[in-house]
């Protein structure tokens, strides 16, 4: 949403919203690890799944521990805040809008019309759902700052990468590039995968910073490349790429991908080699080889097929198709899908439960599930690392790479 409100003076503008939002709960500070217990978790495997009402109590408690956050969530949420709050405790919007320089009441008018119809009941589920996602949000930032580094001495420049309950995340921390992995990263993950396997951790989860999991392979790596390197590019590109994919098809212990944004390339097709993949409802997964001139990679023209069926899988890696969450899950690329409110408190309090199972069944029942395929997926990957080595070299390939930048130049 595109808030009038963005004309206002930045101190002012906050001063108001903040004065609107902490109105609604004046109370005192509540313990954050009280969230779970006392506002309910949402969960669901298609999109159209209903809402599960909440207790005008659960919903007090929501309130006031809107109180207890540290950090400003930004005048998006708070707006989206204040509007859940007048349709659960109001109904929909029926009040006169706002004169247009009335900016900070027209914003606040905008949000809340904006819900239109929806229930009052489902408007405290969200409102309970944005509480808990903020605060646990809030939490784990705290958490990741105390949490030790995995590994002794490790140290990344593109990932930030944790050990804490049992846990190592490895992150891709590129936001402002969407994450795409450059050959630094690749390098970098490589190790990451490597100390995370020997580690005391007992499952790995694989996650992005900011709104992106990962937008594929930074393309910028090809407009730094000479027409006399180009074999050599592509020989030492298909190495890493093998080694990349070998690692995970290695990895000892559970995996498990945190898809919290759209995926791109590479960090969907190494999906298939994933034990359990969880995706945020506003997730996406596209494969557009082919409109680069390439080919598939990360073992999926084996394990796409397996997953899907051909014919499905042929639209993905044949045909550029892109994959909503729910479609993703419904063909068995995603495990479950959640509402992006909830997304994190969910998936979060999910993983910290498994990571209490005894770590020695979970590593031994995973190597045995994998070892009954494991020489396929090399075969496989390298049959497709050959071929991508044959696209980077060809015209096709760098004339379809060309073509991107110069149609991304002109936007």
């Amino acid at each position: 949403m595109e808030s009038v409100a963005l004309r206002c003076s930045a101190a002012w503008r906050f001063a108001a919203l903040r004065s609107s939002v902490t109105s609604i709960s004046p109370s005192l500070r509540v313990r954050t690890s009280s969230v779970r217990s006392t506002i309910p978790s949402l969960r669901f495997h298609t999109a159209a799944s209903p809402m599960m009402g909440v207790t005008v109590e659960q919903f007090e408690q929501a309130k006031n521990k809107l109180s207890t956050l540290k950090k400003d969530p930004g005048n998006e949420v708070k707006l989206k805040i204040y509007a859940l709050f007048k349709q659960a405790t109001q109904g929909p919007c029926n009040t006169p809008k706002p004169g247009m320089l009335d900016f900070v009441n027209k914003a606040k008018w905008d949000a809340w019309k904006s819900l239109g119809s929806i229930s009052q009941d489902e408007a405290r589920q969200q409102y309970c759902n944005v509480i808990g996602s903020l605060l646990e949000a809030e939490a784990g930032s705290s958490a990741q700052v105390a949490a030790k580094p995995a590994g002794s001495g490790a140290t990344y420049e593109t990932l930030l990468v944790t050990t804490e309950d049992d846990i190592t995340t490895i992150k891709l921390n590129r936001p402002a590039k969407k994450n795409a992995i450059t050959t630094e990263m690749y390098n970098e993950i490589i190790a990451a995968l490597e100390q995370a396997a020997k580690d005391d951790s007992v499952i790995t989860v694989f996650t992005g910073a900011g709104d992106f999991y990962c937008s594929g392979n930074d393309l910028t790596n090809f407009t730094k490349i000479t027409e006399d390197g180009v074999q050599e590019m592509a020989r030492r590109g298909g190495e890493l790429l093998r080694k990349y994919v070998k690692a995970y098809i290695d990895f000892p212990k559970p995996l498990v991908a945190v898809v919290n944004g759209p995926a791109v390339g590479v960090s969907v097709t190494v999906l298939g080699l994933f034990d359990v993949v969880y995706a945020t409802e506003r997730a996406t997964f596209h494969t557009p080889f082919s409109q680069l001139g390439q080919s598939a990679e990360g073992c999926s023209s084996y394990t796409f097929p397996k997953l899907m069926g051909a014919a499905k899988a042929s639209e993905m890696l044949l045909f550029n198709k892109k994959l909503t969450a729910a479609q993703a899950c419904e063909l068995g690329l995603v495990t479950e899908v959640f509402p992006d409110s909830s997304f994190q408190l969910e998936v979060w309090t999910r993983l910290k439960a498994y990571a209490k199972l005894p770590p020695n069944s979970l590593a031994l029942s995973k190597q045995l599930i994998r070892s009954m395929e494991k020489e396929h997926l090399y075969a496989v990957n390298d049959a497709e690392v050959e071929l991508l080595v044959e696209r980077w070299t060809s015209d096709e390939c760098i004339n379809a790479v060309m073509s991107f930048f110069s149609a991304k130049a002109k936007l």
